[in-house]
């Protein structure tokens, strides 16, 4: 029986991740604090009004800024208070829901990634929307025997937080994931999560998330050796409920 080994969510769009022993899935959402905020690289056009998919070309992101992997982050919910820290010292803290925080948060990234902007670094936020890769509501789901597998032809450590996924998951066979689309997902007691699309993966997965070195060329290498860049599924939350590390997953027609 599969089981989930670990849970994650992203609360700031190219940041370091939260990991979450439980978290409440609800229906046609994300992992609730998905990727809450981003920051926006020049101007977007991003209307929190009308919040809509916007490319992540339009953000920071670690396929073109892998220095964003040096940063830790804490982000705390209930204040959305996001504190930056840099080889274990707190280097910025801001209350991103206030003027003052949010531009505390965007005075220290426009010098931490001064060379790289296309204009003045702006937090972005809008109630209910999340700055996700797809435009569609998922929870990214990972298969750690696929990563075992990749990281055997690689020849070298794949650590799974190269993945930036929500879940994952071990006890499937290495790269069965990729043939469930359509199927249903019982996650727990509850839960119920519908495979919607396979993840074609990008050169952010080159990027050491403990260093920010580029030290391996993971979409290369699946091209290469299984003739495709995908690792990793969408889901659509279709019945939500709580879950846990350990909990069962188990693939329904």
């Amino acid at each position: 029986m599969a089981r989930i080994q670990a849970i994650y969510r992203y609360p700031v769009k190219g940041l370091s991740a939260e990991p979450l022993p439980r978290t409440a899935l609800t229906t046609g959402e994300t992992v609730p604090g998905d990727r809450l905020y981003a920051i926006e690289n020049g101007p977007s056009g991003f209307d929190p009004a009308t919040p809509s998919y916007l490319a992540k070309q339009h953000f920071l992101m670690l396929m073109r800024n892998e220095r964003l992997a040096k940063l830790r982050t804490i982000f705390d919910q209930s204040s959305h208070t996001l504190s930056l820290a840099r080889e274990g010292r707190e280097v910025a803290r801001g209350d991103l829901r206030t003027q003052d925080g949010r531009g505390a948060i965007e005075r220290y990234f426009a010098e931490f990634c001064a060379d790289e902007l296309r204009g003045p670094p702006k937090i972005l936020h809008a109630p209910g929307h999340s700055f996700s890769d797809v435009a569609r509501k998922v929870v990214s789901i990972i298969n750690l025997d696929s990563l075992a597998a990749l990281a055997d032809v690689m020849r070298a450590p794949v650590d799974p937080l190269r993945l930036r996924a929500n879940v994952y998951v071990a006890g499937w066979p290495a790269w069965s994931e990729l043939d469930l689309l359509g199927k249903v997902l019982a996650v727990g007691p509850c839960a119920r999560l519908k495979v919607v699309k396979r993840i074609v993966r990008c050169a952010a997965t080159n990027v050491d998330p403990q260093t920010g070195i580029r030290d391996l060329n993971v979409p290369q290498t699946l091209l290469r050796t299984y003739g495709h860049g995908d690792c990793g599924i969408y889901a659509e939350v279709a019945t939500g409920g709580e879950i846990t590390e350990d909990d069962a997953v188990e693939i329904r027609k």
